[in-house]
């Protein structure tokens, strides 16, 4: 939490790791804060830009978040910026890496439909690229603020064939082939794509997500270790992962304590008999029914 505490402070607000290193738990003393201009690193997490750039209009003062390295992640950014405008708060650029909030703006209320969660969409969409047949996705299109609808783009490049309906996303089975993809813009959908590519004809090869070894897991090399357990070939990259399928078997997988990992390891069990994920109650972060909604999928309820 490193980035984000500095910002915070360069903001004037009061926060400090207890332990001393830039982890939780975190002391937050709430003395307001004076605003002004702040410089953060873009390339370990948007989440930390999105949280400054949400809480800005409560200051007192202009405020500029300035990047100094790229950005990942962006269309999250994106998406909090556009929910901002709806609630009554502009953000503006003034340069490619820099954003502004003007004082004296305030949230309003409004009425506000909230999309479906399109990561949580990416692992029935997989469901059905990997066990065949077809699954729809209601409430989201290609337009949707969200980055992570654009898994489907990763799949019909696979092979699969995407079909946009007036409200939702069906996803259809079909030959998979290997692919080479920039994940960079929805890296949390990088488990869910590999899961997929060890059904798929020659290798796949996901790149420029460095930075998602810094999240609930390390999620190239956990990942990696986890696909190798189940008969692949996986070679490990600084920025991602290569997976050659391989003649697959059954694994007692393991999740790190990470959602994602045992939401998109799982499908791998819908075409592998014997596949056991440990601890899969830790879905109950962003999905505690997970679990009960993928069943129901497989038996057409």
């Amino acid at each position: 939490m490193g980035d984000l505490i500095d910002g915070i402070r360069q903001l004037g607000g009061s926060v400090q790791s207890v332990k001393n290193n830039d982890c939780p738990p975190l002391l937050v003393t709430g003395t307001g804060w004076k605003g002004g201009q702040a410089t953060l690193a873009g390339d370990i997490s948007s989440q930390f830009l999105s949280g400054l750039l949400l809480a800005a209009p409560r200051s007192p003062l202009d405020v500029t978040l300035d990047l100094c390295t790229p950005l990942v992640s962006e269309p999250y950014v994106t998406m909090t910026t556009a929910v901002m405008s709806a609630f009554g708060v502009e953000v503006t650029r003034p340069t490619p890496t820099s954003y502004h909030i003007q004082m004296g703006q305030s949230y309003c209320g409004t009425t506000y439909q909230i999309e479906p969660d399109a990561s949580a969409a990416s692992y029935f969409w997989a469901a059905a690229a990997i066990a065949g047949g077809s699954v729809t996705v209601e409430g989201l299109s290609l337009e949707a603020l969200q980055g992570d609808v654009h898994f489907v783009d990763c799949l019909k490049s696979m092979g699969c064939d995407v079909h946009c309906i007036d409200d939702g996303i069906t996803v259809s089975s079909g030959p998979l082939n290997g692919i080479e993809v920039d994940m960079n813009a929805i890296s949390d959908t990088v488990q869910t794509l590999a899961v997929v590519a060890l059904f798929a004809k020659g290798p796949t090869r996901i790149t420029n997500v460095a930075h998602i070894r810094h999240k609930e897991s390390d999620r190239i090399g956990d990942l990696a270790r986890e696909l190798r357990k189940l008969g692949a070939s996986v070679d490990e990259h600084d920025d991602g992962l290569t997976i050659e399928p391989g003649p697959l078997q059954a694994a007692q997988l393991d999740t790190y304590d990470d959602h994602r990992m045992a939401m998109s390891l799982a499908l791998a069990g819908l075409k592998v008999p014997g596949v056991i994920i440990n601890d899969p109650g830790c879905t109950s972060k962003t999905y505690p029914g997970y679990f009960e909604d993928l069943e129901r999928l497989v038996h057409g309820r």
